[in-house]
């Protein structure tokens, strides 16, 4: 045995007099014992024997390794949900952001009305569709649609970055997985819209059932499902192929699509109705409906497949003010929330942790604890809050 030395052939490991020193040795020294490594530390004497070297900056992989510390994995679990959740404030023309830390709203005015807005590209890139500023009813067949391409920016309002023509009417947007093709519901058309965002053009219009509104990516990123308001039904899209594969009898007046993250299952918000169809995404018939609250829209699902919740706006005249939590196993509401007037949009962020619902009438969003049902707060954002969306900036 030698004396311990911070020159000898431990002297790129540690040094004694650093207060680290000792938890190094404790590990060395487990992971010596475990794997029968030579050149464990004795923590008594403080003497060891010729060993191998561990850079001092491989310390925080020696403490994983022996199990001190988490794992990414496991930090990354017990997070809070963070990030930036995004309304589209079509009564204002505009979009905000939400900085989940501080609570602080930027707010970037567009020259469209949105309807909807998307975080696509895992949170690079945010997509909203709508029509010119200030056209109303008839007016948006004249005015056109847009797209309006922006740059999330963590803590502030996010930047303008281009604007493309699409279609008549818009409804909503979603996009793949590259955010280089976005796939828009033309409501006015009846139709899908495919759009090459790199070229900043309409590649393809795919006819659909009748005044689609809500759609979502099947999550293999294969379909497209809308929902088609006026006929009842949803429209299945053969994405690679560019038509229509199926069309499903749903019920009255469906809205918006979500599915099971497996994709075993999709759901479709019946307005008409106040129930939320179950479909069997395979065989593409609906298996049961399920009362919610009144005049559904959006839906959207837990990661973990085990719930899904439903923004229930009611109509102007009586606004619905809750959203319903169903459990997707039991196929039944297990939580009714009170979350402003004209319940709208919904989104749930990455980890499942929080829920956000857009309030038309209060211009306010209502973020809930997944885990115990309950309001945590609601921010004050622009006027008419639609769309929702959630990113990780």
């Amino acid at each position: 045995m030698t004396k311990y030395d911070s020159h000898d052939a431990c002297h790129d490991a540690v040094d004694l007099r650093d207060p680290f020193a000792g938890w190094t040795c404790f590990v060395v020294d487990a992971l010596s014992r475990r794997h029968n490594w030579r050149g464990a530390c004795d923590l008594g004497t403080k003497e060891t024997q010729p060993m191998i070297p561990f850079p001092r900056r491989d310390l925080p992989f020696l403490l994983a390794g022996a199990g001190l510390i988490a794992s990414s994995r496991g930090a990354r679990a017990a997070e809070d949900c963070t990030g930036t959740v995004f309304t589209a404030d079509e009564g204002a023309a505009s979009i905000s952001a939400i900085d989940l830390r501080t609570g602080t709203v930027s707010t970037t005015v567009l020259q469209v009305t949105p309807h909807n807005v998307q975080a696509v590209a895992g949170g690079r890139r945010l997509f909203a569709v709508g029509t010119a500023a200030g056209a109303h009813g008839a007016d948006h067949a004249q005015a056109g649609g847009r797209l309006v391409v922006l740059e999330p920016v963590s803590g502030a309002a996010p930047r303008v970055l281009a604007e493309i023509a699409a279609g008549r009417h818009p409804g909503h947007v979603v996009a793949d997985a590259t955010g280089e093709r976005a796939f828009i519901t033309d409501s006015e058309a009846d139709a899908l819209l495919i759009v090459d965002v790199t070229q900043r053009r309409v590649a393809a219009s795919v006819p659909v059932g009748n005044y689609p509104h809500g759609l979502r990516l099947s999550p293999n990123g294969r379909e497209a499902w809308l929902a088609n308001v006026r006929d009842g039904t949803v429209s299945v899209v053969d994405v690679a192929a560019g038509r229509e594969a199926a069309r499903i009898p749903v019920g009255p007046s469906p809205v918006q699509v979500g599915f099971a993250p497996d994709g075993g299952r999709a759901y479709v918000s019946l307005r008409g109705a106040n129930a939320v169809a179950q479909i069997d995404a395979r065989t593409r018939r609906v298996l049961r409906r399920i009362p919610v609250g009144p005049g559904p829209v959006q839906l959207f699902a837990t990661p973990d497949g085990k719930l899904l919740y439903v923004a229930n706006e009611g109509t102007r005249a009586v606004p619905g003010t809750t959203a319903s939590v169903i459990d997707l196993a039991a196929g039944s509401v297990v939580a009714t929330i009170e979350t402003g007037r004209g319940a709208h949009g919904v989104v749930v962020c990455e980890l499942g942790r929080r829920a956000f619902v857009t309030n038309l009438y209060d211009d306010t969003l209502t973020e809930i604890d997944v885990a115990t049902q309950t309001v945590r707060r609601r921010v004050r954002v622009g006027r008419t809050p639609n769309g929702v969306t959630w990113a990780p900036v």
